[in-house]
């Protein structure tokens, strides 16, 4: 289990930024930190990971303190058991795929886990091509099976699929759901893209200027309190589109089309030709039946 409690004042565009937050996360389980930029997503996982320092924090993993600034305890980057994959790869240009996965074995670590990774991954093929000849979504892949590739007892995903396409991205999903679930990790991810939140996330963290507002199952979080908001308007669904685990909802309101994220539950009442009311709060629209 991961127990965070954590105060840093960030520096942000609008000036100062207090982030304090506390959560825990169960061993095992997938969360995403949701919210708007510059909320503090980011600067909890290199917290996390030891790579940003704080005013105030306490952090302990598997019972182990990584983290408590009234005892003066930092452990070390190199010595917490975790995975980090960010957008921009950052694979070793003069190495090939082999090679950047056997660099992040440990000391006395089973070697066989690189040819299991590349076997888990679907590598095997690029295994002796260098990152330069690999598109983006297999550097990605590349990159998260180096993060996993140490057996961390954590992995960090910053938005790792922000900058892949659509078809991509879907693919990428499930390369880490699977690896999620084959090494047994804890998995943090931070991500705007609802599809993907609903796809991978057991549990999920909104985060607003930092401070955590509301926290619990995508379906929960994205789904409750749909009349208390500050924008409203009501329309007609004009087409409902699957995208892989959520729907697409298109709202004819005046002149105006806005799209809306639909739950499987949510879009069992809805169909073309449904009058709605759509409700934005902050930045989670959500949609409703007109009795």
């Amino acid at each position: 289990m991961i127990k965070f409690y954590a105060y840093k004042t960030l520096q942000t565009a609008d000036g100062k930024l207090p982030l304090e937050v506390s959560f825990s996360v169960e061993k095992g389980q997938f969360i995403t930190i949701y919210g708007n930029s510059g909320a503090g997503k980011t600067t909890i996982l290199r917290i996390l990971a030891g790579l940003t320092g704080t005013e105030k924090s306490q952090i302990e993993v598997d019972g182990v303190c990584w983290n408590n600034t009234e005892k003066k305890i930092i452990l070390p980057v190199q010595k917490r058991s975790v995975g980090v994959v960010f957008q921009d790869y950052a694979l070793f240009p003069n190495l090939t795929v082999r090679e950047n996965l056997a660099f992040a074995v440990q000391k006395g670590q089973n070697k066989n886990i690189v040819n299991d990774l590349l076997e888990l991954m679907e590598l095997q093929s690029l295994q002796n091509s260098k990152p330069q000849n690999l598109s983006g979504g297999q550097k990605q892949r590349v990159a998260l099976a180096r993060a996993i590739a140490r057996k961390p007892k954590i992995l960090l995903l910053d938005e790792p699929l922000s900058a892949l396409d659509d078809e991509m991205r879907f693919k990428l999903q499930d390369y880490i759901l699977k690896a999620h679930q084959h090494f047994q990790l804890t998995t943090i991810l931070v991500s705007h893209h609802l599809p993907e939140i609903f796809k991978l996330s057991y549990k999920v963290i909104l985060l607003e200027k930092g401070r955590i507002i509301k926290e619990g199952t995508p379906s929960f979080v994205f789904s409750e309190d749909k009349l208390s908001s500050k924008f409203k308007l009501t329309g007609e669904i004009i087409a409902i589109q699957k995208s892989d685990v959520i729907y697409i909802v298109s709202v004819l309101s005046g002149s105006n089309i806005i799209k809306v994220i639909a739950t499987e539950d949510e879009i069992n009442e809805l169909k073309v030709g449904t009058k709605v009311l759509v409700a934005s709060k902050a930045f989670n629209p959500m949609i409703q039946k007109i009795s």
